[in-house]
């Protein structure tokens, strides 16, 4: 199944929730996701049954790869029943899950065995008071690291560590944060500060490009380039020349790669988007409620994708993608 620039659908992101128990700057600011902030209704919901229908479904269109999200996934009750049940999909080869690690310690060995396959972590400073400035509650580094030890030590290493990185607020964190993870075995990736949603008040003087992050790590510790593991991978690997592992850099406004994008994103509330800057969703959630059978939301699924042709990080600064876009918190990222 393609979309019209030929590009195949192969990952499907699932948010289980909209809720999250940090407030990230850069996803969920405190002054916008308050507490009189209106969530979904646990009815509007997706239930499980509902999730693992339509990854069957999508498993079906050639779809190999789930990644749940959030918000905050593991605030969803039972998600090591749900992982059991994507799990159990033919055709389903790999289920990850992205969360901030702050719930990870005590759920991580109940997720392996329930078939959970990867597992990525947000942490954005290793120093509570910088971490703070970017979680927004105040969440403590070590509460997110003793999640990130849980998850290597129930199978699940080598663990990759998402870092984003926003000028004059973390970007001094960068080689501490390197230096932590390659004597560890982890992965860190460096995230370029991103125009998701329209809450975050992003501008590009806040960017730190993946080339100046290069540059800062390689004249500490020199970087090899490692070719990618699969089509469509999102961050450009480099290894440490001395052999002690990899890291990422995933460079959304600086070095696009809407060209080999294979993801499609739901909300929790079942809205199909077909680019993490998108405007408008697909409601799914209908057609996996009133009576329509699989075949139907098959063709749903074909349909939406064979009429892709979102190539936001190419054209950001053209005014045809100026406007609101979907937050971020609602359809993961």
């Amino acid at each position: 199944m393609v979309d019209r620039y030929q590009r195949v659908l192969r990952d499907l992101r699932i948010s289980v929730t909209d809720r999250c128990n940090f407030r990230c700057r850069y996803c969920m600011p405190q002054e916008v996701f308050g507490p009189g902030f209106q969530f979904l209704e646990r009815a509007e919901l997706l239930s499980f049954e509902e999730i693992a229908r339509l990854a069957s479904v999508s498993a079906g269109l050639g779809v190999r790869k789930l990644r749940l999200t959030g918000g905050e996934p593991l605030l969803r009750r039972d998600l090591d029943r749900l992982i059991a049940m994507l799990a159990s999909i033919e055709g389903i080869d790999d289920i990850a899950l992205t969360t901030n690690g702050s719930l990870l310690a005590a759920r991580a060995e109940s997720l392996v065995a329930a078939g959970l396959s990867r597992v990525t972590v947000s942490l954005d400073a290793l120093d509570d008071a910088t971490f703070a400035q970017m979680n927004g509650v105040g969440a403590s580094v070590d509460r997110v690291l003793a999640g990130i030890d849980a998850a290597a030590a129930a199978g699940l290493a080598p663990v990759k560590v998402n870092m984003v990185v926003k000028r004059g607020v973390n970007d001094d964190a960068v080689l501490d944060m390197a230096s932590y993870f390659r004597e560890r075995g982890h992965v860190l990736r460096f995230i370029e500060y991103m125009d998701v949603g329209n809450t975050n008040q992003w501008h590009t003087d806040e960017v730190v490009s993946a080339a100046d992050l290069r540059s800062l790590i390689g004249a500490r510790w020199p970087l090899e380039p490692l070719a990618p593991l699969y089509p469509g991978e999102v961050a450009r690997r480099w290894r440490y020349a001395d052999g002690s592992g990899e890291v990422g850099f995933i460079a959304s406004v600086t070095e696009p790669f809407c060209g080999g994008c294979t993801r499609a994103r739901v909300s929790a509330d079942g809205q199909l988007y077909t680019c993490l800057f998108g405007a408008h969703g697909h409601d799914l959630r209908s057609l996996l409620r009133d009576g329509s059978d699989d075949s139907a939301v098959s063709s749903a699924l074909a349909r939406i994708w064979g009429l892709r042709e979102d190539r936001y990080s190419e054209l950001r600064a053209a005014a045809s993608v100026a406007g609101p876009k979907v937050e971020m918190s609602y359809i993961g990222g």
